[in-house]
């Protein structure tokens, strides 16, 4: 389950100086590989090629819908994953509010184990600055300009960036080899989810489906 040092971290605002911060919002602009809707980082879990961090993310609501998982990774963008689980929110896995940021750490350290130069390059480029995905809405996984040079919000996402990037800079192992978090029915297309490794190159995303 979640710790207790997720749900108290979750809960707590931040605020943040833009000038001080990596800060990113639109994929295409400098750190915006940061973002879970950034192409590029393609990854396979379970021998299942997913073009999206936001398309692995999306499929682990639904364990028990192996039809919908495979919707929602037969997408051709992260954007119509994310739209494509919209409406069957309700239906998502019970406990989903108190696993979905172990769930996201997870999404990451795949990203990383499986895009290790492209993306551990990127993280390292943000040195030590804080990280802060900014949001008009989401005050939850991002953080919202309240002025030209303020943000505020619990920024969980950037937060969890910030602990991964501290990981890979202090040479932690256990990144290139992901376990599985350890959740009940933590389940992809009917079969248990095994762990990733990092491959000798990285996943080919034109052998995305």
């Amino acid at each position: 389950m979640t710790t207790a040092a997720d749900r108290s971290g979750a809960q707590q605002s931040r605020t943040y100086r833009r000038a001080d911060c990596v800060v990113f919002r639109k994929t295409n602009e400098t750190f915006g590989g940061l973002s879970n809707m950034a192409g590029g980082f393609p990854l396979v879990v379970n021998g299942i090629a997913i073009r999206t961090s936001e398309a692995l993310y999306q499929a682990c609501r639904f364990p028990h819908r192996p039809d919908l998982q495979r919707e929602i990774i037969d997408q051709h963008s992260p954007m119509a994953a994310k739209m494509k689980s919209k409406p069957f929110h309700p239906d998502s896995r019970p406990d989903w509010s108190q696993v979905r940021v172990k769930i996201m750490r997870w999404c990451l350290r795949v990203k990383l184990a499986q895009n290790w130069d492209s993306f551990g390059g990127l993280l390292l480029s943000t040195s030590d600055r804080p990280i802060v995905e900014e949001s008009a809405r989401d005050t939850y996984w991002g953080a919202r300009p309240i002025d030209d040079g303020t943000l505020v919000g619990r920024n969980v996402l950037g937060r969890l960036l910030m602990e991964l990037r501290k990981q890979w800079m202090d040479g932690d192992k256990s990144l290139e080899v992901v376990e599985p978090p350890s959740l009940d029915n933590f389940i992809l297309y009917g079969k248990p989810v095994t762990t990733v490794d990092r491959p000798i190159s990285p996943p080919n995303p034109t052998a995305a489906p």
